[in-house]
């Protein structure tokens, strides 16, 4: 039993987008409007294990986030087994592997979905990052894992800025997986059907290929099939892609039978875009028609949650990584 058997389904996410999810986003997101789940922008296993310190920064979360769950991305199953234990030690509820980033430069380098095409490497990293939950369960330290001391003390810095100097619980946490329908072809079925072999709790699926980048329309028939693959297996499945509205998360659930959905974009400048969530699980739940009255704030509510982010940006970050912010800006005075 993990934290994701008893959220309540279907579970209605917070999808995780690179360069967007950082910690202030996120913040903001369960401030206003909770999602039941929330996960990091990826970050990847050696920047984890043996990068630069401020690379680390994606990884900082504050409790009011949880269940919150961090999400790596590379193609080296010793550092994702390091990874794992800096993961734990950090105190996150669950740990995600990104097999799903369309970014040639991922890809290309057999990262994200470039594992799609190596199955048998996809099985290998999820099989290290469960031994490294494992050990570090059962008492490893990161030393003994292979991390250096150096980064030890930085992963005990992150904690103390957390206000949480003592190590957590030494309790396994859950492995998922978000991925995509196939690389340059739909092979949804049998990619899931690989996945399965190492039993994510979790399947969070996009629904286009990697050739599609955002491109055309997410297929939901073929995350509707994968649903049909992953039933009674005991691995959740999440749809992701084109959803705009807590009432297509209702459509899509129906339609489909998906345990969840994660929502993107549609939560850019929208951090009350969950608010809602609890009316529209119920609904997903029954055949009766929904015509919601969704939650919009005034103007005047609008802009001071863009200047309690922006703050909250430069609490965290200072005025030098204020650049980083100005997207967010852009996207809160969208549609007026």
């Amino acid at each position: 039993m993990t934290f994701w058997n008893r959220l309540p389904t279907p579970v209605i996410g917070l999808s995780p987008m690179d360069g967007v999810t950082d910690s202030a986003f996120r913040l903001m997101t369960a401030r206003q409007g909770k999602p039941d789940v929330i996960f990091t922008e990826f970050t990847h296993v050696h920047d984890v294990c043996r990068g630069p310190e401020f690379l680390l920064d994606s990884l900082h979360y504050d409790d009011a986030e949880r269940p919150i769950v961090a999400q790596l991305y590379g193609k080296d199953p010793d550092l994702f087994y390091q990874a794992a234990h800096v993961v734990c030690e950090l105190g996150f509820d669950g740990l995600d592997i990104n097999m799903g980033c369309p970014s040639r430069n991922v890809a290309s380098s057999g990262s994200g979905a470039g594992l799609i095409r190596t199955p048998d490497l996809a099985h290998a990293i999820m099989r290290a990052a469960r031994q490294g939950i494992a050990d570090w369960t059962a008492g490893q330290t990161l030393i003994a894992a292979g991390v250096k001391a150096a980064r030890v003390e930085l992963i005990a810095r992150l904690n103390a800025r957390r206000n949480h100097a003592v190590a957590p619980v030494r309790s396994a946490i859950p492995l998922s997986v978000k991925t995509r329908l196939g690389y340059d072809e739909v092979i949804v079925e049998r990619w899931i059907e690989h996945l399965l072999i190492e039993s994510p709790a979790v399947i969070s699926l996009h629904g286009r290929t990697l050739q599609q980048m955002y491109r055309g329309e997410a297929d939901w028939a073929a995350i509707g099939r994968a649903a049909q693959v992953v039933r009674g297996s005991g691995t959740l499945l999440f749809g992701n892609g084109d959803v705009q509205t807590l009432t297509e998360v209702v459509r899509r659930v129906r339609e489909t039978g998906v345990d969840g959905v994660l929502v993107g974009r549609a939560a850019l400048g929208t951090p009350w875009f969950f608010r809602d969530k609890d009316e529209a699980r119920r609904h997903a739940k029954s055949a009766e028609p929904w015509q919601p009255k969704p939650w919009i704030p005034s103007l005047a509510a609008r802009f001071e949650m863009l200047l309690a982010h922006a703050r909250q940006f430069d609490a965290q970050w200072g005025p030098q990584q204020f650049r980083r912010m100005r997207k967010h800006l852009g996207w809160y005075c969208k549609g007026f």
